[in-house]
């Protein structure tokens, strides 16, 4: 059963740093793309960072310069660099893998629980 476990979420004063972690379990056979996501009360999730297997990265206009994701590709983590934080990126932030179980299975999702990010001002 796949599993996706972050870490890193907590407070900080805006403009500064927090760094998540997602990392991947479970019979995972191959993950094309990983990315990051978030939500706040009342509404719904939005696409913060992806990263494919090849490396090819695509930003929120948001957070475009403010926030790097990177991945370990060997090791099946993932992760999100957060500077220059603003209180309006206060969100569950939640880590998404596009992964197959097996060679001749569908790629699906599969979600994280979340981590709570907030920014004070």
């Amino acid at each position: 059963q796949v599993q996706l476990v972050e870490s890193g979420g907590g407070l900080v004063q805006a403009g500064g740093s927090l760094r998540l972690s997602c990392a991947a379990s479970g019979g995972i056979f191959r993950i094309s793309a990983m990315g990051w996501y978030r939500q706040t009360p009342g509404n719904e999730r939005e696409l913060v960072a992806t990263i494919t297997s090849g490396g090819d990265t695509n930003y929120a206009e948001s957070v475009k310069g403010r926030f790097t994701i990177s991945r370990e590709n060997a090791n099946e983590r993932w992760f999100l660099q957060m500077n220059s934080l603003k209180p309006e990126d206060t969100a569950v932030y939640s880590c998404n893998a596009r992964a197959r179980v097996a060679w001749n299975r569908p790629a699906e999702d599969y979600w994280g629980q979340g981590t709570q990010v907030t920014v004070s001002s």
